[in-house]
């Protein structure tokens, strides 16, 4: 069952794997089939094998400079929200607020991931019917 304590768990447990070398802790983190979605109109990484070539592209590598706060928004079982802000430090400082919108299976490995990513700057331009 997906609860708030099971969730903090596990993106805790997600921050410690962002930050160590490799990609070994993904199988308690990920279902083998898993979905990682990077942006929401993003087609999905789909499968452990293909979420860890997207972790190794997408690190600095485990010393990368960076902050990560998160508030739980919501939680109604097997889903949650998760609200993020990160910070990252030198060599490129950047500021990121994110939403996690996350599916736990019964295991409560992550089934489906899929991130908004927003960050300061100019916005995308509104259009009107």
């Amino acid at each position: 069952m997906t609860d708030r304590s099971g969730v903090e768990a596990w993106i805790r447990a997600y921050e410690s794997a962002w930050r160590t070398a490799g990609t070994d802790q993904l199988d308690r983190l990920f279902t083998t089939d898993a979905t990682y979605q990077m942006s929401p109109f993003q087609e999905p990484h789909r499968g452990l094998d293909a979420i860890r070539v997207l972790w190794d592209a997408e690190r600095a590598g485990p010393d990368e400079e960076f902050e990560m706060d998160f508030h739980i928004v919501a939680v109604d079982d097997p889903q949650a929200v998760v609200r993020l802000e990160v910070r990252y430090g030198d060599p490129r400082p950047q500021l990121f607020r994110d939403l996690w919108v996350l599916t736990f299976a019964p295991d409560g490995r992550c089934r489906a991931f899929e991130e908004w990513p927003f960050s300061p700057g100019p916005s995308a331009p509104h259009h009107t019917p």
